[in-house]
């Protein structure tokens, strides 16, 4: 009896064997890069919020699961590397620092060109990716380099200046030297005698300490982590405004590979993304203006009439984005008002009118 029981529950559990169904669940691949090392801001997110919450969304059907495999730090590509990696297929998502790639990728710049306006990370953030999802040009401009858009990052709140004297007055900068990076150079063209050195995040703090530069134009969470109190003491609080800087793609063979749910997960993830990572740009910005303080920093607001006259000072450098768009058959034009006008009905409206140079 003992064995004919036995032998009976082995064929039972058999049967059972058989006749349940498979549920072999496929492991995907995905090579993450960025040249800019773990400790950044938006990396780390990427890490800590990012895949997280992509493991989750495939969690709940159990279909799929992600193998991440991350690379940072220049171990693949150098911060400016990325958007080429990604196009190469050297990385299979990735976050591109589009302000080092104007010419590839013009739609890229349009808060940048429009100084002034909002230094609200979270609408910047949200304003740009949907014109870049409702206007061709700037997805299109990806597609070019072989990948897919997927979202806009904004990882600074506003550019504010940063100075070994204190600025009272527009008329302070006249003849000096200012360090900045990219599209911002063009707001002191404007200002008699300044003159604009290009550098980066991790030249300023020299630039300013050996005389290279008096001043050196970028946010405050930036300027905390590389010390700026130390040689230059002074924020100037001129808010500038936020910039996009941050773009997360996929390799275009990659993602034409993956399966739907995947794609949707990762694409519901980049928008969240986006919006965590913005609003973690504000609460940033806020601490490390305390922490600048803290260090020996002092903080000097400009006026709404000075920084009225430095918005007027500039040259028209929307119209001139505008324009290189539409001479490239893009709507340069439309994309530039569309931009604006979601900043205002958000409650944003610029000490300039920046369409104001757009023919009619």
């Amino acid at each position: 009896m003992k064995h004919l029981f036995a032998s009976t529950a082995l064929a039972t559990a058999m049967t059972l064997c058989v006749s349940a169904p498979a549920s072999a669940q496929e492991v995907i691949t995905a090579n993450v890069i960025d040249g800019y090392p773990a400790r950044a801001m938006w990396v780390q997110e990427f890490t800590d919020f990012f895949i997280p919450e992509v493991d989750k969304k495939l969690a709940e059907t159990g279909n799929y699961q992600m193998n991440w495999r991350e690379s940072y730090g220049g171990t693949v590509v150098k911060p400016g590397g990325v958007l080429e990696g990604i196009q190469l297929g050297l990385g299979d998502i990735g976050i591109v620092t589009t302000i080092f790639h104007s010419s590839k990728l013009p739609s890229q710049a349009i808060a940048a060109i429009t100084p002034f306006v909002a230094s609200n990370a979270p609408a910047v953030a949200k304003a740009v990716d949907e014109i870049a999802r409702e206007f061709p040009a700037m997805q299109a401009e990806f597609e070019a380099q072989n990948q897919v858009y997927l979202a806009t990052g904004v990882v600074l709140d506003t550019y504010q200046l940063f100075s070994k004297e204190p600025i009272n007055a527009l008329s302070d900068l006249e003849g000096s030297k200012i360090a900045g990076a990219g599209m911002n150079l063009r707001y002191l063209e404007g200002i008699p005698g300044a003159a604009g050195v290009r550098g980066g995040l991790t030249d300023f703090y020299n630039m300013v300490q050996t005389g290279l530069a008096d001043n050196a134009m970028l946010w405050p969470e930036a300027a905390a982590t590389f010390k700026m109190a130390e040689v230059a003491p002074y924020m100037l609080l001129a808010d500038l405004g936020a910039v996009n800087t941050k773009t997360v793609t996929a390799n275009k063979d990659y993602w034409d590979a993956l399966p739907d749910e995947v794609k949707t997960a990762i694409q519901e993830v980049s928008i969240a993304y986006r919006d965590h990572l913005a609003t973690l740009a504000m609460e940033k910005a806020e601490e490390s203006r305390e922490a600048f303080v803290a260090a020996g920093g002092t903080i000097v607001e400009m006026s709404v009439e000075a920084r009225t006259d430095w918005a007027n000072s500039m040259p028209d450098i929307a119209a001139e984005w505008a324009e290189g768009l539409n001479a490239d058959g893009k709507d340069g034009s439309g994309m530039l008002r569309a931009y604006l006008g979601k900043l205002n009905a958000d409650g944003f409206t610029g000490l300039r009118d920046w369409t104001a140079g757009l023919p009619n």
